[in-house]
């Protein structure tokens, strides 16, 4: 296998990934309901970031640009799923309360109906999501623990990527 071939299917995997990740915790608020802390919105920026970051890396190697230029970007994605890792370890150690967050973490939107009558019960009902509070843990793990793993394993596959020199 070339390269090129390794760094797109590389760049390609990382893109997907990358959606999905950030796809299912779009689909765990909006389907689920699950309202997203401070926190949990921060952790998806790197995904926000990587997601066009990783198309760009794969036209790179589709297009035969350089591989310095793809092995860079993808490199930039591991250091994005680096950030969101350490995100991610910080949010789940507010959770276990290993450490404190910060003061201000709560809900950045509510879904608040927009009948009259309704509005008073359902302003007295929904209650923004703190951090230290996990939503939902799977298997002992909250989605900030769940999105460390994915984070994780994401960077190595990205570094890795990064590594597969490119032809001279």
């Amino acid at each position: 296998m070339s390269s090129q071939s390794a760094h797109l299917k590389t760049a390609l995997f990382l893109l997907v990934a990358m959606a999905a990740t950030v796809g299912a915790a779009l689909g765990f608020q909006y389907l689920g309901g699950y309202l997203p802390c401070k926190l949990c919105l921060e952790q998806r920026y790197p995904y926000y970031a990587g997601i066009p970051l990783m198309l760009v890396a794969a036209a790179a190697a589709a297009l035969r640009w350089p591989a310095g230029l793809t092995r860079l970007l993808l490199a930039l994605g591991g250091v994005l799923m680096l950030i969101g890792l350490g995100l991610a370890i910080f949010h789940a150690g507010v959770e276990w309360k290993f450490w404190a967050g910060p003061a201000d973490c709560t809900a950045v939107s509510m879904s608040i109906t927009t009948d009259a009558g309704s509005l008073l019960n359902d302003m007295n009902a929904i209650r923004p999501p703190a951090c230290d509070n996990a939503a939902l843990r799977v298997l002992g793990l909250s989605f900030a623990g769940w999105n460390a793993i994915a984070s994780f394993v994401l960077m190595i596959v990205a570094f890795r990527g990064a590594m597969i020199p490119g032809r001279r």
